[in-house]
């Protein structure tokens, strides 16, 4: 019997395309799914007269592969993995390699490299990113693992990924282990902030200037053209799902649609990472939680009775505020993406996966939900300063800080006089302003309380005028406690 090329179980939407899209790149493919119902329907349906081959037990579905095997997962995260790991290891055998397809989180996708190298199997934690569209005709994939594991798939990722306006693949080795399942986790949580500053964008356009959904659907459209640094596909959606008719009557879809979002845990994961390596992500932050707050309806119906409400109409020319909104949502946009380009910089330091941030985000340029025309200017900037501290220090960035700063500032005032929550349009000025503090001063009030009241010390500016902190000859930086209980309060440097 002939052997197939690759293997993939889990035939979903996503599982289903990606094979069609695996086979029409010259592949010959093995499926199996739990549910052998699915499998036959997948077979004499859509992958009728491919070369696709339906099996009905794992045994049948890993003998039916070429050495070394290639497995694919695409399952629910969590214990199904690990289920399915579970029976087809004793299947296999040394230098086989498995692929989690799937949203996994990134320490499982350690745990599991790890266990499966120590029986001598291969193991790539890859991220997909592209939904169901994106899977039939070119993901965004990002795998992490061994280098030699991911040799063996190379060429059919490569081949089956989406292909940017420069005819790159958008695929490429993110680094060992965990390293691919953690930048789509960061992914996904840049997405979760893109969403967010988008809908309160919309918001702000609805409750401040009254507009209706036609009107803001024509907005992002013009957002959405060919040269403007708006352009994207998430843009590019919702102008489209605006301008959707609600079937019952002559409204439109959005607004019958239920002010809840839901999410399915990489959006949490983000900001535990992010506590975790204590790298600050409000934008991101202010999604998920915005996203958890929607989910609160009852409590939000009962408590809008009670609490006032606050609006006010803005006033002055509408046409001038979108163009403010443009530049001021950019603007919130790469504060977001400059986030999470320093969670993933300090994941890199802790992890020893040596990042390259410039190959990814270079990835993430099409076939991703987050692509976007300005994906070329990031991959740029990180291509001329590898080592830059963080993404709105580049030139590029710097001067749309300078030109666009005040524009956020207004936008955020006129949310509040509208009455529009924009916690992420909000956190992203927040986060600008902080970067750009040499001294922050709620934070030397929060300093001198923890010693006060704790005696957990404090650090010193060299003086009062001279922002950097005083260190040792030997470069230590110096700590000090104030007695506090002493009527008279000698200084004295802090002694662990």
């Amino acid at each position: 019997m002939e052997k197939q090329n690759i293997g993939l179980i889990g035939l979903g939407p996503m599982g289903q395309n990606l094979v069609l899209n695996i086979e029409s790149k010259g592949y010959e493919v093995a499926v199996f799914n739990r549910t052998s119902t699915k499998t036959k329907k997948f077979a004499e349906g859509t992958a009728k007269d491919k070369n696709i081959l339906p099996t009905y037990s794992l045994k049948e579905f890993v003998n039916s592969l070429e050495s070394p095997r290639k497995i694919i997962l695409l399952v629910k995260a969590g214990k199904a993995v690990d289920n399915f790991i579970e029976k087809i290891v004793p299947l296999l055998d040394k230098g086989d390699l498995i692929i989690d397809g799937g949203n996994s989180y990134f320490k499982d996708t350690i745990r599991r490299n790890k266990e499966l190298n120590q029986k001598g199997l291969l193991f790539i934690g890859t991220g997909i990113s592209g939904g169901e569209e994106g899977a039939l005709k070119g993901p965004a994939i990002m795998p992490g693992g061994q280098k030699e594991a991911y040799n063996l798939v190379e060429d059919l990722f490569k081949k089956i990924s989406a292909k940017a306006s420069d005819g790159l693949p958008c695929a490429s080795y993110i680094g060992p282990d965990g390293a691919g399942h953690f930048v789509k986790m960061v992914h996904n949580g840049i997405e979760y902030g893109d969403m967010q500053l988008i809908g309160e964008c919309v918001w702000i356009f609805k409750s401040a200037l009254d507009m209706n959904s036609e009107e803001i659907a024509q907005v992002m459209t013009r957002w959405d053209s060919e040269e403007d640094v708006l352009r994207s596909y998430l843009i590019e959606i919702t102008g489209e799902s605006m301008k959707e008719k609600n079937k019952k009557d002559s409204g439109y879809l959005i607004d019958r649609t239920a002010d809840i979002t839901r999410m399915k845990g990489t959006g949490t994961w983000t900001v535990q990472s992010a506590l975790e390596l204590l790298v600050p992500i409000p934008t991101i932050t202010a999604a998920v939680f915005s996203r958890e707050m929607s989910q609160d309806k009852d409590l939000r119906l009962k408590v809008s009775k009670i609490l006032p409400g606050f609006r006010e109409k803005y006033l002055k020319e509408k046409e001038q505020f979108i163009k403010i909104a443009h530049d001021a949502l950019y603007l919130a946009k790469l504060s977001s993406y400059a986030q999470g380009m320093a969670l993933m910089q300090a994941a890199s330091r802790e992890y020893h996966w040596n990042l390259n941030l410039g190959e990814i985000v270079q990835g993430w340029r099409s076939g991703c939900i987050i692509r976007a025309q300005f994906l070329d200017e990031v991959t740029k900037a990180y291509q001329e300063n590898p080592e830059m501290p963080n993404l709105l220090t580049a030139s590029r960035f710097a001067q749309v800080v300078k030109e666009s700063i005040g524009k956020l500032v207004s936008i955020n005032e006129v949310a509040n006089r509208a009455g529009v929550a924009a916690p992420a349009m909000g956190n992203s000025l927040n986060y600008i302003m902080q970067l750009a503090s040499p001294v922050m001063v709620s934070a030397q009030v929060s300093a001198l309380q923890r010693d006060y009241f704790g005696a957990h010390g404090y650090f010193k500016l060299q003086e009062t005028d001279k922002p950097e902190i005083m260190k040792t000859p030997e470069g230590k930086i110096r700590e000090f406690h104030t007695q506090w209980m002493l009527p008279e309060r000698p200084e004295e440097e802090w002694i662990k």
